[in-house]
C-alpha cells in the first residue's frame, strides 16, 4: 500500500522539491498552496489550491486525501513566508497575517490528521522552521517569533503524541537557494516608514543578505524532509548542514555573544553601503 503524504506551501521552493521528491519515491502526494498551477504535476501528485489561513479550504484538503485513500501517514508543514521590518514599523495587520499562515494554519491542519494518525497508530508530522526559529538578527523580529513559537508547539506536541506512535518533528533550513532574499526585500519596502529611523541598519542587513552565497538547493532541503518523514528513530531538529546546526546553538546558548556578532556584521554592511 502506497503511504499518503500532505505537503503545504507546494507551489514553489522547498515545498515543491519535496512534492517531486516525495511522488519519485512512490507516495502519494497532495500538494496544497494558493497558487494551484505552480504546484509540479505527474503521476501520484494531487495539486489542490489551499489557502492554510481558511479553515474551510483546510478540511476540504484533508478530507479529499482521506476519501481517496483512508489514510495520512505524513504531514509536511512546509507552507510559510516572512515580514521583514523594523519591530516599530510592521504593521500589526501584517504581523496577525502571518502567523495566520506560519503558526495557526499549521495547528488548524494538524488537529485536523491527528484523529485518523491516531487510529493508525501511525504517522509524523514535520514542522518546516528556520534558522531564525532558533537566533534573531535586526528586521526578523516577527518571522524569528513565528518560527519559535512553532517550535515550541512542536515539542508539545511531540510530547503528547508519542504514546500513540506519532511524533512531531521539526527541520530548521538555513541560508538557501530560493526567492526568500526577494520576497525579504520586498516586506522591507511594504513594512519602512518614510524617513525611517531605522534605514541604515535596514540596508546593512539588505545587502549581507543579498551578498550572503547561499550553498544549499531546495532540493538538498526536500532531502531533509524526507528523513525527517521516514527514519525509524526521528530526531527533535534537522538540519542541512553542520554549519545551520552550530548557528542556531550558538545563538541558544549563547545569546549575548550572537548579538555582538549580529551586530558586527550588520555595521559591516552598513558601512559597505554608505
Amino acid at each position: 500500500m502506497k503511504k499518503v503524504v500532505l505537503i503545504t506551501g507546494a507551489s514553489s521552493g522547498m515545498g515543491a522539491a519535496a512534492v517531486k521528491l516525495f511522488a519519485d519515491k512512490g507516495w502519494i502526494v497532495y500538494g496544497g498552496a494558493r497558487r494551484q498551477e505552480k504546484i509540479p504535476t505527474g503521476p501520484n501528485i494531487h495539486a489542490i489550491r489551499v489557502d492554510i489561513t481558511s479553515s474551510v479550504d483546510n478540511q476540504a484538503f484533508v478530507d479529499q486525501a482521506l476519501q481517496e485513500n483512508h489514510r495520512i501517514d505524513v504531514l509536511i508543514n512546509a507552507a510559510g513566508y516572512g515580514e521583514y521590518g523594523a519591530v516599530e514599523e510592521v504593521a500589526i495587520e501584517s504581523v496577525k497575517k502571518e502567523f495566520a499562515t506560519n503558526l495557526f494554519g499549521v495547528m488548524q491542519l494538524t488537529q485536523l490528521v491527528l484523529p485518523t494518525m491516531r487510529a493508525q497508530k501511525k504517522g509524523r508530522i514535520v514542522n518546516i522552521s528556520s534558522g531564525m526559529g532558533s537566533s534573531y538578527m535586526p528586521t526578523g523580529g516577527y518571522y524569528g517569533a513565528s518560527k519559535a513559537a512553532l517550535q515550541y508547539w512542536s515539542d508539545t506536541l511531540n510530547a503528547e503524541i508519542t504514546p500513540f506512535g506519532l511524533r512531531s518533528v521539526v527541520v530548521q533550513p538555513g541560508a538557501t537557494q530560493s526567492a526568500f532574499i526577494d520576497h525579504m526585500v520586498a516586506s522591507f519596502d511594504r513594512n519602512t516608514h518614510a524617513g525611517s529611523p531605522y534605514a541604515r541598519q535596514l540596508a546593512g542587513v539588505i545587502t549581507m543578505s543579498k551578498n550572503y552565497q547561499a550553498i544549499a538547493t531546495v532540493e538538498d532541503l526536500a532531502r531533509v524532509f524526507y528523513r525527517a518523514a521516514t527514519e525509524k528513530r526521528p530526531k527533535r531538529r534537522y538540519f542541512n548542514s553542520l554549519s545551520d546546526r552550530l548557528s542556531a546553538n550558538f545563538a541558544q546558548r549563547f545569546p549575548g555573544l550572537w548579538r555582538v556578532v549580529i551586530d558586527r556584521m550588520t555595521r559591516g554592511w552598513q558601512k559597505a553601503t554608505d
